[in-house]
């Protein structure tokens, strides 16, 4: 493969990319074909196959690069003190972004039952989540597992943004995102810390989240240690 397949700026990679990101913002999805891909790039089937194997791998490594270039926008804001507030800006942003990039987000978030992996794009945004969910559970503020609360979130905010995408423009309830929002912080997060009357469950979800800064433990010990507290914090899993 010639190095200007991959790098060179206006070489065949980046012209498909640029096509096929073009044909996505227009038509969604279906507009995206190898056939209507090549015509917009100028590149041959087999060019597209070199550098992306199938169709699959352009729609991730456009998704990536769509959802790559929201978050360095994004990077130059400074985290909240307070980590529900923060959560509370993640999710505005994450709404704001689907609704600005709908067929985008909707490839990010397509199900991919029986692969081995969620695409690149979806797997960023899981983590960006999750570092939200383990910055409330330090703060003593996660009523309930940082699993369970991330996954609550994370269906919450893509049910919500979906169901946004569908409506019309001029229809959308711009409040139910504020009330999806809310319902789930609620269920997640307690209204302060919780150090000055902690339950079982909290005590053991703060304490699972700060545990890999200790050093008194061993490696069997500390694996050990997060399984009980896992057990506590989510006594129904």
């Amino acid at each position: 493969m010639d190095a200007d397949d991959v790098d060179a700026e206006g070489g065949p990679r980046e012209r498909i990319l640029a096509a096929t990101a073009k044909l996505l913002a227009e038509g969604g999805r279906e507009a995206v074909s190898t056939r209507a891909v090549g015509a917009a790039a100028g590149v041959q089937a087999p060019t597209i196959y070199r550098l992306f194997r199938d169709m699959r791998g352009l729609l991730d490594a456009v998704a990536a690069e769509g959802f790559a270039a929201y978050l360095s926008s994004k990077t130059g804001r400074e985290s909240i003190a307070d980590p529900v507030e923060d959560l509370r800006v993640g999710w505005n942003l994450h709404i704001g972004f689907g609704l600005a990039n709908p067929a985008l987000y909707l490839l990010m978030n397509e199900p991919r039952l029986g692969a081995a992996a969620d695409s690149p794009a979806a797997v960023a945004g899981e983590e960006i989540l999750a570092a939200h969910i383990r910055r409330i559970a330090e703060a003593g503020r996660l009523r309930v597992s940082e699993e369970r609360a991330a996954h609550l979130v994370q269906a919450a905010g893509l049910g919500t943004t979906v169901t946004l995408i569908s409506m019309p423009a001029d229809r959308r309830d711009p409040e139910l995102s504020v009330l999806a929002r809310e319902a789930v912080i609620a269920a997640i997060t307690t209204d302060a810390p919780a150090a000055a009357s902690p339950g079982p469950v909290t005590a053991a979800v703060t304490l699972r989240a700060v545990l890999p800064r200790t050093t008194a433990l061993t490696d069997p010990e500390r694996r050990l240690l997060e399984e009980w507290l896992d057990r506590i914090a989510d006594p129904a899993g």
